[in-house]
């Protein structure tokens, strides 16, 4: 009787190591494939955002390292859709996966009212451009410390530079203002955040980072070269928003 207890053991204790390993091994091949998308990763990070803008987002700072540029490590998502009094302004931390500010941001006086409608590319527009952005280096400006961007799509933000539309900090950028006035103040075009803010988004967003501002505008959508490089199309994922 002692024997067969051994043996039973034993044979129990063989079937347990079995079935380890096979978990084991499941749980490495499936490691790379089952591990939470980015876009998921961000969404999870800003339940507030727009999970099919983030969406868009990522699929154009993937597109910019298809086309060789170095990756970013931060990306500004603004969703203009929404009105100036909501924080609709979200920068992440892709690297870490984690959202490290969520702001009040201005659109362009010319833009619209409280919710911007209109959006323009040509100097002296005083409007708001969207698109894809990449930052450079900060310097001290007429508003400050500020951000400039390059408009990477053409036809859409690519006057960017000589439009001096950049980010910095504005007194009319309060959730005061927002509740005294039904909006926030506008710029001349530029994406303006809090002053008591600004220098330290900045510095978080400068050299070489991203910046994705956002309108469901169906000709942008469906015409932008960093929208449309991957295997989804951005016309597909419009649908949904």
């Amino acid at each position: 009787m002692i024997f067969m207890y051994r043996r039973i053991d034993m044979s129990t204790s063989r079937f347990v190591v079995a079935i380890a390993s096979v978990f084991f091994v499941a749980v490495s091949f499936c490691a790379p494939a089952c591990a939470e998308s980015l876009e998921s990763a961000l969404a999870k990070a800003a339940p507030g955002a727009n999970p099919k803008v983030i969406e868009l987002a990522v699929q154009a700072s993937r597109c910019t390292v298809t086309r060789g540029m170095s990756p970013a490590s931060r990306l500004a998502v603004i969703d203009y859709s929404r009105p100036s009094t909501e924080q609709r302004l979200w920068v992440f931390d892709l690297d870490n996966r984690t959202l490290l500010f969520n702001e009040l941001v201005a659109h362009g006086r010319n833009s619209g009212d409280n919710m911007a409608t209109r959006f323009s590319n040509a100097d002296d527009s005083l409007s708001t451009s969207i698109g894809l952005y990449r930052t450079m280096s900060p310097y001290i400006g007429h508003d400050g410390y500020s951000l400039r961007m390059q408009g990477l799509e053409l036809g859409f933000n690519d006057h960017a530079m000589e439009r001096a539309i950049v980010i910095h900090g504005a007194s009319y950028v309060s959730a005061d203002m927002a509740k005294q006035h039904g909006r926030i103040g506008r710029s001349w075009g530029c994406p303006a955040v809090r002053t008591a803010v600004a220098h330290k988004l900045i510095d978080t967003l400068k050299d070489g980072q991203l910046v994705f501002s956002y309108y469901p505008d169906q000709h942008w959508l469906g015409s932008s070269s960093y929208l449309n490089c991957g295997e989804s199309t951005a016309s597909q994922t419009a649908k949904a928003i």
